[in-house]
């Protein structure tokens, strides 16, 4: 099959720095790179040159850091999604944002093809490419990685150096680095091994806990209806709200996690993240939720939760599921609207309190202390009632 344009997305890394050459050789065709910037930063700098010198015919660089946090990252936030009781899902939640926008310039340039460059091993290849059925499913897609015959990562670099290719990946140093605005995700080299631990000189975002500094440091986060809008009084931009916890989180060795998954595509993989500021909110807005929300939808909120997090993980994004899951999350983030502090101290991250004007607290109720509003005797009947059925099991099935 051949195809006359391809809108590649390309990050400047190993993989596509060969894809756009590949593409070319193999299928004839001219290439358009499309870089993201999900808040990676100095790494954008020199792809536009890059991009061109390895043989694409032009490159788009779209800032998508407004969206990826307000679209993306807030909706999962309230949604309290944790994959696997550990992860953040820095990468997972990243995809989803990315396609939808690859999958606009194609429109844009009349591509009748889209490229990633995602291991058939993965579960990248999963996240993009139903972003791309759903949104565009006339599109052909090309996964070189399902394709080619480069089996590791050190063919790749034989065929780049052949191609006078520069990568920022050296035989010596092969593990591969994922970056956001939200996390970095390390994997591969010697993370291959579960039992030999990360060469601390890997870590990009946070200092090692025991390196922090020896006084704690006390933060402030207000939220509005489950969104973060202020740090100790002072109101940021989203973005800029999340950079500045990542520094403050990095700072005290807040987020690191070193975890052994399970992945879509039906093999285990570790991976170490940093996830600083998202662990610091992911803290503070739970704290709120136990203070704002009642049982029963607290509760069933947690098994949501899980759900939300499988949909992300998985590439799920643009489904009426977690469109739905959304309907009913933004209804109990209502009144979730408060402050909450927190201490962080050598890579943890405490709560000391947390206020809100719906808080369901009642001093009077919980206290101790003598009141006039609980009526202790009522526990008796309510104890009898809500044993009954455990009573009568065991007075029929007595032996």
């Amino acid at each position: 099959m051949k195809f006359s344009k391809v809108v590649l997305a390309y990050s400047g890394g190993l993989d596509t720095s060969i894809i756009i050459p590949w593409l070319k050789e193999n299928y004839g065709c001219e290439v358009i790179a499309y870089a993201a910037d999900v808040g990676q930063g100095e790494e954008l700098a020199p792809l536009r040159e890059k991009a061109i010198k390895t043989g694409a015919s032009k490159i788009y660089i779209e800032d998508l850091r407004h969206e990826f946090v307000t679209d993306y990252l807030f909706p999962m936030l309230k949604s309290g999604a944790v994959y696997e009781g550990k992860y953040l899902m820095g990468t997972s939640i990243a995809r989803p944002v990315i396609a939808k926008k690859q999958v606009e310039i194609a429109a844009l340039e009349g591509a009748d093809a889209v490229a990633h460059g995602c291991t058939g091993k993965g579960n990248d290849q999963v996240r993009f490419e139903l972003t791309f059925r759903a949104l565009n499913p006339r599109l052909q897609v090309i996964a070189p990685w399902r394709e080619w015959s480069i089996r590791s990562r050190q063919e790749e670099i034989d065929y780049a150096v052949q191609r006078g290719i520069d990568v920022p990946v050296s035989k010596e140093k092969p593990y591969s680095m994922d970056r956001n605005l939200w996390h970095i995700s390390y994997e591969g080299g010697v993370l291959e091994d579960p039992w030999k631990a990360p060469d601390e000189t890997m870590f990009q975002l946070t200092v090692a806990p025991d390196k922090a500094p020896d006084t704690p440091e006390e933060v402030e986060i207000e939220f509005n209806q489950g969104i973060p809008v202020a740090i100790n009084g002072q109101t940021y931009a989203p973005v800029a709200l999340i950079e500045h916890l990542n520094q403050l989180g990095g700072k005290h060795g807040i987020g690191r996690i070193d975890i052994v998954e399970n992945r879509l595509v039906g093999m285990k993989s570790r991976g170490v993240y940093e996830t600083p500021g998202g662990t610091i909110l992911y803290t503070a807005h739970q704290e709120l939720e136990y203070l704002t929300l009642e049982r029963e939808t607290m509760h069933y909120k947690e098994l949501i939760s899980k759900k939300y997090a499988e949909l992300v993980y998985n590439g799920l994004w643009f489904t009426p599921l977690r469109q739905a899951l959304d309907a009913f999350i933004n209804k109990t983030q209502e009144r979730v609207t408060g402050t909450v502090r927190l201490k962080l101290w050598k890579g943890h991250c405490l709560p000391l309190g947390r206020k809100s004007p719906y808080s369901l607290y009642r001093e009077d109720l919980a206290t101790f202390e003598a009141d006039t509003v609980y009526n202790q005797k009522d526990a008796e009947g309510f104890i009898k009632l809500f044993g009954l059925p455990q009573q009568v099991w065991n007075l029929v099935n007595k032996e």
